[in-house]
């Protein structure tokens, strides 16, 4: 069963359970709209389903509370931050923010994150970088649970990256992808949510083919083009590993499971002013040009229109601001009962629709 919930609500009552668990207005309101962003984009693994670990990450001291960023090095054009274990969406968006400000004055700005936790939904921080006329490429390495190409023991994470390219009169085009076929986060939801998988997302740890989220779970997540996603994977903990100084491949910790370290995630983004090279309404001209000559290209038997990377997110994202949120009765009932530990009552909010 699912309720649906209105979008608003749903960001003020997220908020205020992240209040509950201790960080600062700002913070929590940062940390709400992110995660409700996700789930109004149809990227309900990156989600509010997400508030049961991070808030039980605060709750027993491994995830730290609010404060500001920790800058380690900077340059004119570079920013070396140290996460220090706080909630990794909070670090990725103050440290976006630093990135189109830098690229803003300087052309480009190159930003890693180390010692950081999950950072969410790479897309939310490619839009940011892209309203503001910047182009951007943004990655994050995650706890091993992918072999590389021939192995048959999890090395690498499923270490999404993400790239964001302003428009002009079109959408901006906002790609996100996990290096492997489908982001471990979704396996995880189907987890909680009793609901089976397709063959092809992951194998069990026996190394089998399997729909069942349990033994996903525990196996491994297959890399998405074989080894191809390997080899992006492998630049992925690399710039945002290796390049920042954070953990890399199997020294990521769990988000889950290890609930007595820090994860010491990394992160790297790239940004650059659209305008570094072409004056930018010419170069927002021509990729509504682009946009519009994929769009009108002849269709494929079975199709009945081309999408463009985004387009299908944008479209829930604008629906859902209409007609509200679908969430599954598991995870309305964990917002809930993180909720009642902070003694919010959470029938006060209005949240349900239908």
């Amino acid at each position: 069963m699912t309720s649906i919930l209105s979008k608003d609500a749903l960001e003020v009552f997220i908020r205020d359970i992240f209040k509950g668990a201790g960080l600062n207005e700002e913070d929590a309101n940062i940390i709400s709209k992110h995660l409700v962003l996700a789930n109004s984009r149809g990227v309900e693994s990156h989600g509010v389903s997400r508030v049961d670990i991070y808030t039980k990450r605060l709750d027993i001291g491994i995830t730290k509370g609010s404060s500001e960023l920790q800058v380690i090095k900077e340059t004119p054009g570079s920013l070396l931050i140290d996460g220090d274990g706080k909630i990794g969406v909070v670090t990725a968006t103050k440290a976006m923010r630093r990135a189109v400000e830098k690229a803003k004055k300087n052309g480009l700005a190159v930003v890693a994150i180390k010692n950081s936790t999950h950072s969410g939904m790479l897309a939310d921080y490619s839009m940011y970088a892209a309203k503001n006329d910047c182009i951007s490429l943004n990655m994050t390495n995650a706890t091993a649970s992918m072999a590389p190409w021939g192995g048959k023991t999890g090395y690498f994470g499923t270490n999404p990256m993400s790239y964001g390219l302003p428009a002009g009169k079109e959408n901006d085009i906002i790609f996100d992808m996990a290096t492997s076929v489908v982001a471990r986060g979704k396996i995880a939801l189907a987890k909680k949510n009793n609901q089976n998988i397709p063959i092809g997302w992951a194998i069990s740890k026996e190394g089998k083919p399997t729909s069942d989220p349990h033994e996903a779970y525990e196996g491994l997540v297959l890399p998405v083009g074989g080894p191809k996603g390997y080899g992006l994977a492998l630049l992925v903990d690399s710039l945002s590993g290796l390049f920042s100084g954070a953990a890399y491949g199997p020294h990521v910790a769990s988000l889950y499971r290890d609930l007595d370290k820090n994860q010491n995630v990394g992160n790297f983004f790239l940004v650059m002013r659209a305008d570094l090279f072409e004056d930018l309404d010419a170069y927002k001209q021509r990729t509504d040009q682009m946009i519009n000559e994929i769009k009108n290209l002849p269709l494929a038997e079975g199709y009945d229109r081309i999408y463009l990377p985004g387009e299908i997110e944008h479209n829930h994202m604008v629906k859902a601001q209409k007609e509200g949120i679908h969430l599954s009765d598991a995870v309305l009932n964990d917002l809930i009962h993180a909720a009642k530990k902070y003694d919010i009552d959470h029938t006060s909010y209005h949240m349900i629709v239908n």
